[in-house]
C-alpha cells in the first residue's frame, strides 16, 4: 500500500455548512475551543459523556496536528430549565427542592462527579471550567448591549429572532419544527424568541438570583455560553463543540446573541461540530425517566471505564451508537485483547523516556523528528494512521489499522511499542500503561474478594499437586458459582466472569 509520506491536512465536518471543511486555524499559535458543559443537577449519564470522549478526541486531534490549544468546558449551575426547550423549572433549584439541600452544594457535588468521569475515561482537563454563577455580571452587561435586539415580557426579556441574519440556520431544519419544541409564551413576537433574563415570580423563593435592569431573577441558559466562550476565547473563535441536540435549538440562540452583539453576521465559531446520541433501545438514556446509566453503574458492574471510551472510539463521532450491554462487553473483550498484546511486547531500552516525552503532548511531527531514524514501512504506517484520524477523526479506521500493527510480524516489538504509545496519545486508550490485571474489575455484587480467590486457588493448586483432582475441579466449579472464571495456563490466572 503506497503512502504519500506527508501528513494528511485536517478536515472537519461543519455543522453550519453541512459538508466537510479543511481546518485552517484563526491563530495558527492558539486555537480555541469551546464545548458546552453539563448542567450539573445530577449524574452525568453515559449519553452525556460521549460528547465528552467526541471533545476530547477533537482536542487530543488537533494537538498532534501540532497545535497548542484553548479549551474551554463550561459549568452550567444556573439557568437550564427542565426542558432544553426553554420549558419548565430551572433545573438547579428543582433538584435542590427534591433532594432537601442547598444548590450549592447539589452544584459542587455533581461538578465533582463529573470531573470524576472525566479523569475515569482519560479525557484531559480543558484550559478552564468556568462557573455560569462566576459571570452573571458579565452575562447582564452583555444583556444590556444586546437590548435592542430583545422586548420585555412579565415573565422576563426576550430576544426577538427576527432581528438577526438567517436564524436557525445552523439547525437545518422547517420553522415548524422547532417552534414545536420551544415553549410558548403569552406576548412573545415569534413562537422560537426566548429568554435572555428570566424574573422570579411574585412570591417565589429561589436559591438563586440576582438583581437585573429587568427585574429580580436569574440568566437564561442560552446566554451562559455566549458569555463565557466570548469572556475566554473572544468573540471568534475556531471550534464550537456539543450533542447533537444542541444544534437545533441552543447553538443557534448562542448565534442569534452573538450576532446582535457585534451586530454583524458573524456566527462567534467559525466551525460548529455535533456529536451524534447514543440510543439505548431500553429506554435508559434520558434523566427524566430515571433509572439511567451512569458510568459508574458500568464501573459496577465490573466493566473498566474504558471499555466505555473504546465502544464510542469504534463508531464515527456523527454516527448514532447503539448502547447495549452486549456491545459493551464487546469492547471489554476488545480492550482485552489490546491490552494483552501490548503486555506481551518487550520494550526497548529507552522506552520510559520515550512514554515520558508522549506525556508532554507532542505533535506528530515532534514525535516522528524524535523516533528517527525508522524504517520506511514503519513510517508508512504512522502516516496512514494520520490519514484516517485526519479525515474528521476517523476513529473506526485508525482502530482497525492498529489492530493490523499489532498484528505485524516485521516490526521488532521495541518499535512497535513507541508506535502504539504514539498512536494512543490520540485515541485516550492508556494502552501501553495499563495491564490485564488492571482491567480486572470487581464488581459490586461479588461475593467474594480477590484475598478469599486467592487463597482458594492456593488451596485448588495444593489439590493438584496432590493428585485430588476431585477437589481441585470441585474448588474451580465453587469459584464459578460465585462469578469467578479459573483460567488454567493463563499468567493471569483467573478474571470476573461478568452477569450483565
Amino acid at each position: 500500500m503506497a503512502c504519500a509520506m506527508t501528513a494528511t491536512p485536517l478536515t472537519l465536518y461543519n455543522s453550519l455548512s453541512r459538508s466537510l471543511e479543511t481546518f485552517v486555524p484563526l491563530d495558527p499559535a492558539d486555537v480555541r475551543v469551546y464545548s458546552c458543559g453539563p448542567t450539573v443537577y445530577n449524574y452525568a449519564h453515559i449519553g452525556n459523556l460521549r460528547a465528552y470522549v467526541f471533545t476530547d478526541t477533537l482536542s487530543r486531534v488537533l494537538t498532534w496536528k501540532g497545535y497548542p490549544l484553548t479549551h474551554i468546558i463550561n459549568i452550567t449551575d444556573v439557568g437550564h430549565l427542565t426542558s432544553d426547550a426553554d420549558a419548565g423549572d430551572d433545573k438547579m433549584e428543582a433538584a435542590a427542592r427534591a433532594q432537601s439541600m442547598s444548590i450549592w452544594d447539589i452544584a459542587a457535588h455533581y461538578t465533582t462527579a463529573f470531573k470524576q468521569n472525566l479523569k475515569d475515561l482519560n479525557i484531559r482537563e480543558p484550559s478552564r471550567f468556568p462557573l455560569a454563577t462566576d459571570h452573571i455580571e458579565e452575562m447582564i452587561a452583555f444583556g444590556v448591549k444586546i437590548a435592542a435586539n430583545c422586548y420585555e415580557l412579565d415573565s422576563g426579556l426576550y430576544f426577538d429572532t427576527g432581528t438577526v441574519p438567517d436564524y436557525g440556520r445552523l439547525a437545518g431544519t422547517r420553522e415548524d419544527d422547532r417552534e414545536g419544541r420551544i415553549d410558548p409564551v403569552a406576548g412573545k413576537r415569534n413562537p422560537q424568541d426566548f429568554a435572555i433574563w428570566r424574573k422570579s415570580e411574585p412570591g417565589e423563593n429561589r436559591q438563586m438570583e440576582w438583581d437585573s435592569p429587568w427585574g429580580r431573577g436569574a440568566p437564561g441558559w442560552h446566554l451562559e455560553c455566549s458569555v463565557m466562550s466570548q469572556k475566554y476565547l473572544g468573540a471568534n473563535f475556531d471550534i464550537h463543540t456539543g450533542g447533537i441536540d444542541h444544534r437545533e435549538i441552543h447553538h443557534p440562540n448562542e448565534i442569534a446573541q452573538n450576532q446582535a452583539h457585534c451586530g454583524c453576521a458573524d456566527t462567534g465559531a467559525t466551525f460548529w461540530m455535533h456529536n451524534n446520541f447514543l440510543v439505548e433501545r431500553s429506554g435508559k438514556m434520558s434523566k427524566s425517566g430515571g433509572g439511567f446509566r451512569t458510568l459508574q453503574s458500568l464501573i459496577d458492574l465490573g466493566v473498566h471505564p474504558l471499555a466505555y471510551r473504546l465502544m464510542c472510539l469504534s463508531a464515527h463521532y456523527r454516527s448514532e451508537l447503539e448502547f447495549s450491554l452486549e456491545n459493551l462487553m464487546t469492547a471489554l473483550t476488545r480492550l482485552k485483547r489490546l491490552i494483552g498484546m501490548i503486555e506481551k511486547l518487550k520494550p526497548d531500552d529507552n522506552f520510559d523516556k520515550w512514554l515520558e516525552f508522549l506525556s508532554g503532548k507532542p505533535s506528530f511531527q515532534q514525535q516522528l523528528d524524535q523516533i528517527l531514524p525508522i524504517p520506511s514501512y514503519a513510517k508508512d504506517c504512522l502516516f496512514f494512521f494520520d490519514d484516517y484520524m485526519s479525515k474528521d477523526l476517523g476513529t473506526v479506521g485508525a482502530l482497525t489499522f492498529l489492530d493490523a500493527l499489532l498484528g505485524d510480524r516485521e516490526m521488532p516489538d521495541g518499535l512497535k511499542l513507541k508506535a502504539v504509545g504514539m498512536m494512543d496519545t490520540v485515541l485516550g486508550l492508556r494502552l501501553t500503561e495499563l495491564t490485564r490485571h488492571d482491567l480486572r474489575l470487581r464488581p459490586k455484587s461479588a461475593g467474594i474478594d480477590e484475598a478469599e480467590i486467592e487463597a482458594r486457588l492456593a488451596e485448588r493448586r495444593e489439590a493438584r499437586a496432590a493428585k485430588d483432582f476431585a477437589r481441585s475441579d470441585a474448588i474451580r466449579d465453587e469459584l464459578a458459582t460465585l462469578g469467578v472464571e479459573v483460567m488454567d495456563g493463563d499468567p493471569l490466572g483467573w478474571d470476573w466472569r461478568l452477569s450483565l
